[in-house]
Order: structure tokens, then sequence, then C-alpha cells
């Protein structure tokens, strides 16, 4: 731990908890910008699209950050991992005993938490109360050419992607936003709560605004939308944040044929696609048959609930 570092820990006041109004949100954003392991998840932008309300554990004059999404039920304050925000932790990660003083102060103020850490966080399973565990995200690099990445599918992709390229199927970039809402809204994977729909709403909007997000969309024969993507870049990093295929895509193959066509110009550019990864089997064959690669990163878990509440609900976002 380098002199300055060391001194900060001597003094007593290198971790404060700070609280959302507080939030120095130029200093915040600096730090993630910069930090190594920084993820578009932490800036300030999208914690407030998507934890809403969080608070945050700042080490010195916001040296190292860590978002902190807070919510309340039965009277308890708790600690979530917002929907859409994959990664979170600690940024830039820090030595190991500093990332203890981070997680122990966690427990002082929080009897429950359930939230994901970024890759380059430590986990330390020799703390009592806290519980770590694996979990899967899926990369691909695409900086080798398309030649070198199409090797990399499996045997399954391939087939899948040769039966769609013969689906006369049309691949069309810049979806206008209300499309690719409204086919979600008709074609929903899974429930969606109105909260969690106006938050994806607006990280779409925002990121549109801001020319680093983009929504690609394939078209039927007929010209009927059947599926599409929006997608997030930060940095080297095009994040494959949200999709939705209908029956027809489904049948067609039309996200095979999506991905394809999406590598073919990402192909030797210094790109990571991220797929965001999946504890699902069958979502991370898909990501895996493109030749992605897992990255692991940490669930952090605290639970010190009275017995009566804790047969109850899970306390989740």
């Amino acid at each position: 731990m380098n002199q300055d570092l060391s001194g900060q820990m001597n003094n007593g006041e290198f971790l404060k908890y700070v609280k959302h109004d507080e939030i120095d949100y130029v200093k915040w954003d600096k730090c993630i910008n910069e930090a190594p392991n920084s993820r578009v998840y932490a800036l300030s932008w999208f914690l407030d699209r998507t934890a809403v309300y969080w608070n945050s554990l700042v080490w010195g004059d916001y040296d190292f950050v860590m978002p902190l999404p807070v919510k309340r039920k039965f009277g308890i304050s708790y600690l979530f991992q917002p929907v859409y925000c994959q990664q979170l932790g600690i940024f830039p990660s820090p030595p190991a005993e500093i990332s203890r003083k981070f997680y122990q102060k966690i427990e002082e103020k929080f009897s429950y938490a359930d939230i994901q850490l970024n890759v380059e966080n430590i986990p330390l399973n020799d703390m009592k109360g806290i519980s770590f565990s694996l979990r899967n995200n899926f990369l691909l690099h695409t900086s080798t050419g398309y030649r070198n990445l199409n090797s990399g599918y499996s045997e399954n992709t391939r087939r899948n992607v040769v039966r769609a390229g013969k689906n006369r199927l049309n691949y069309v970039e810049g979806i206008p936003q209300k499309d690719f809402l409204a086919f979600k809204m008709k074609n929903p994977a899974a429930k969606l709560s109105r909260q969690n729909f106006q938050n994806l709403k607006s990280i779409i909007a925002y990121s549109l605004h801001k020319g680093f997000g983009e929504i690609i969309g394939v078209y039927s024969p007929e010209n009927n939308l059947c599926a599409a993507a929006f997608f997030c870049r930060w940095k080297n990093r095009l994040i494959y944040l949200n999709a939705v295929s209908n029956d027809e895509g489904k049948e067609l193959r039309a996200m095979f044929f999506l991905i394809d066509r999406l590598l073919k110009n990402a192909a030797d550019k210094n790109l990571i696609l991220d797929f965001e990864g999946s504890m699902v089997p069958g979502i991370a064959r898909f990501f895996q048959g493109f030749g992605a690669m897992p990255e692991v990163y940490s669930r952090m878990q605290i639970n010190r609930l009275p017995r009566a509440i804790k047969w109850m609900k899970g306390m989740k976002g």
C-alpha cells in the first residue's frame, strides 16, 4: 500500500458513509471514469436511473468509491442489486486490506445485503457474516478478423447462423426507441415491473442522446420486427444490455443473425462484446456459442435479519 493510503488508514478519516444528497457527482464520475475497472453501471447518471436512490462509501477524497443502492422494507434498510446493473462494487479496485474496510463498513450498517461486485474486486471468504459466491459474465474480444471470430463459433451456432442467412432477414441499425420498447412490451421474456420498464426507457433515452447507445433490429421478409437488441458503449466495451425476440424471430433464428452481423461489423476493432453473462444454462450456451469466454465476478450477501423476518419473501430490488 502506498504511503498516502497508509496515512489515510492511520488518521481514521479514510472511509466515510456518504448519503445520496451529499455525493459530489463531479468527483464521483471522475473516479469511475479513470478507474481501470470502470463500468458504466457505476456512473452517477446510470445509478440515478437504476438504483434511483443510492448512498455510497467514499475513501479519502474520492480515491475509492462504492455505490450502495438502498431500499427499505419491513422498516429495515437493505442493499440490493438494481435491474440492468450487473456489476458494482469498489472503484478502482483496492488492495485486500482496503476492501476489507469497505465490507466491514457495510456489515456494520446493514443487516441485509445482496449485491454484486465487479470482476476486479477481491472476495474475502474469511469474513464471518459475509458470504461470497461466483457468477459468470461472458466476453468476446473482436480484435481479430471475422474469419477468426467465426471459427470460434460452436457447431450449433454456426448451423443456426447459416440457417438464419437463408431466411431473407434484414439487419437494421438505428431502430427508434419507441419501436424497440413497443416490441418489448408485446414480447416480454419475463415479468417486467412498471418501474423497471421506465428505468430501461430512461437508460436508452439518455444513451441515445449522448451517442453511446444503439438499437439494432432484425426484420422478417414481410418487414416485421422480429428481434432487437439495445447496446450501450462504454470505453471499449459494447454491452448487450437488453434484447428481445418474438416467436417468429426465434423460428427464423433472428438473434443468431443479429449477433453474427454485429460481429462482422466489429471485427478487427478493439472492442469487447460484453454479453453481461447469465447463470441460466440456456442463455449461457447462446453466448458461449459465439466463442465468448467467461469472466468471473462475485456476489456478496449478508443476512442478519431477525428470525421472524427471514422466513418472509426475500428482500430483492
